[in-house]
């Protein structure tokens, strides 16, 4: 995951910063581990989302209907 910092944050702000995403995504992934088996994808959507922006070098969003199988996702990004 990249969080961007605003060039002009010092250190504190940068701090609460990463405090409130990291809270974001272990609340998101708390939500993931409740719900069923099945629905695995939505915590591995997003930290597929994030290898895709880090990878392709752009922003894009996984879809929710997108395939669960990694592989089947991966050939799919020029959809996303």
């Amino acid at each position: 995951m990249q969080v961007e910092i605003p060039p002009d944050a010092d250190a504190d702000e940068a701090a609460a910063i990463v405090a409130a995403v990291r809270s974001h995504v272990a609340a998101l992934e708390a939500a993931a581990d409740d719900g069923d088996a099945d629905d695995d994808w939505h915590g591995d959507r997003w930290r597929f989302t994030g290898r895709l922006n880090s990878l392709q070098n752009r922003r894009s969003r996984v879809p929710t209907d997108a395939p669960r199988n990694e592989w089947a996702a991966a050939g799919r990004t020029d959809r996303y």
